[in-house]
């Protein structure tokens, strides 16, 4: 007999609900330990589990030994956040009796929303998909999660959420606390988004997958938070000095950085404003050649492959692209991979990239514009008509930096991560990292995907007023019993209220 979707998202959310009252209200040693047997449980997996991914993805070992490193270490990391606890933003104000008005005690802490839809990526099968950084994020603030795992890593997926699964027998929490689900299609997605035990979505992917999920959740008669990532262009912006003393080095970067792991990063620089003078034709023959040297390499899935060469496509016929170098064809073979794609770059004028509004939407995959401008004006000009983004990137001088100061004024307004001298790609799990930014890049610029902020998105805060000891929580107790950072009568603290 089939299940229907509605079903199979009633089963898993009851499931969750059921859960919650136990999980949410656990000690954060609890918490914490979970998130430790996760990692554990992963790395018990072995070699077998890179091996199963990397016959789904096609994205090598090498990378996929390091994403299962940055898994683990993300999890053992929102691990010591929980256990050390100052996340829940402990504020006491206490009473002041004599004051005219009189203030009553109020006492504030972030505590767990409830049940959370996390939709796994296609792109990181480990670091954002079944035990990635929404998982660790969400489960570190006590909450539980059902998983929406990514049909194009149907097996990775099973073998990790098995892992999930035996860390919550070994810590001894209900089997709600984390439930799996899988096979393809669209429809039991947007059922678990659309259920009303639902609290909250956190989703990694295109712009089309992350408004639908908004859009759903915004109709329901109680409306639900989306925080999506869904894709950005990350801008480069090269001032004239800095591309005088080393325009070839940039443009051999910058094209490692656009085909790294064939383009699908979600930090890719698939654009690169460069001012037209000295170093511009060196950066242009080296991005160029950089280019024609990179293999045919496969992508995630075959539709993401045939979106990719049809948006490459439309790009060659557009008026005003000029192609500036392709990677060479794949060899002729029986039983070839039908998800193969070859690296491209193009050059436009700045002009024509401000006339043609398809030049500023991401094309996933191994591909990046150059844009030649006049002068450092128009770079801040472009940068002003762009939409949000994940990052932009800037390569000055320390002498051209405040030349550069109405450019970064443009750009704070639209990116959640400014990189300086670097490449984009490349994003650190740590504390002060933001991975977000304004729409359509994500659907909150207050919040970030990556980094211990990010369980501050399935939290929300309660007000206790002039409540007796008995029924507080341990962080808005006299006595500091949990040792946490605390701001008391408007100071940060870790000692005891006074008496």
């Amino acid at each position: 007999m089939t299940v229907s979707h509605e079903a199979v998202a009633d089963g898993a959310l009851r499931a969750a609900e059921d859960a919650f009252p136990i999980y949410g209200s656990a000690e954060p040693e609890a918490r914490a330990r979970l998130l430790e047997a996760i990692a554990e449980a992963l790395l018990a997996l072995g070699d077998d589990l890179l091996a199963i991914a990397d016959g789904e993805t096609g994205l090598g070992l090498p990378r996929l030994t390091g994403e299962r490193m940055r898994t683990v270490n993300q999890l053992r990391l929102f691990a010591k956040v929980a256990r050390e606890g100052s996340w829940v933003d402990a504020r006491i104000d206490t009473a002041l009796p004599t004051r005219v008005p009189p203030r009553t005690d109020l006492r504030r802490l972030l505590i767990p929303i409830g049940p959370v839809v996390v939709f796994a990526a296609s792109n990181f099968p480990l670091a954002f998909s079944v035990a990635g950084g929404d998982t660790a994020s969400a489960l570190a603030a006590g909450n539980p999660v059902v998983l929406r795992g990514h049909p194009a890593h149907p097996e990775t997926s099973a073998r990790v959420a098995g892992a999930v699964a035996t860390a919550l027998k070994t810590c001894g929490l209900p089997a709600g606390v984390f439930t799996y689900v899988g096979g393809p299609g669209h429809a039991v997605g947007l059922a678990l988004v659309r259920h009303a035990l639902a609290r909250a979505v956190a989703f990694t992917g295109s712009l089309a997958g992350g408004r639908a999920l908004f859009d759903a959740a915004a109709a329901r008669p109680e409306p639900i938070p989306v925080y999506a990532e869904m894709g950005s262009t990350n801008p480069v912006f090269i001032l004239p000095a800095a591309l005088a003393e080393r325009g070839a080095a940039l443009g051999t970067a910058l094209a490692d950085s656009a085909t790294l792991g064939t383009g699908q990063f979600c930090t890719k620089p698939g654009l690169v404003f460069a001012v037209d003078g000295p170093g511009f034709p060196e950066l242009a023959e080296a991005l160029g050649a950089r280019i024609a040297t990179k293999a045919p390499a496969r992508m995630l899935y075959p539709d993401l492959a045939t979106r990719f060469r049809a948006g490459a496509a439309a790009l060659a016929t557009t008026e005003g692209v000029a192609l500036l170098a392709t990677g060479p064809e794949a060899a002729p073979a029986s039983g070839v991979v039908p998800n193969v794609a070859r690296s491209v770059a193009w050059q436009v004028d700045a002009a024509t990239f401000s006339e043609t509004p398809a030049l500023r939407e991401e094309l996933f995959g191994p591909s990046t514009i150059l844009v030649r401008v006049a002068d450092v004006e128009g770079l801040r000009r472009a940068a002003a008509a762009l939409d949000g983004q994940l990052t932009a990137t800037v390569h000055a001088t320390p002498a051209e930096l405040d030349k550069a100061r109405p450019l970064l004024a443009a750009l704070a307004r639209r990116v959640g991560r400014l990189v300086f001298g670097g490449v984009p790609t490349g994003v650190e799990v740590s504390s002060a990292m933001n991975h977000g930014g304004p729409y359509p890049a994500s659907t909150d610029a207050r919040t970030t995907s990556v980094g211990t902020a990010a369980l501050l998105r399935f939290a929300r805060p309660l007000c206790f007023q002039d409540a007796d000891a008995s029924v507080l929580p341990p962080e808005l107790l006299d006595r500091n019993v949990r040792g946490v950072w605390r701001l008391v009568d408007d100071r940060f603290t870790r000692d005891d209220v006074p008496s």
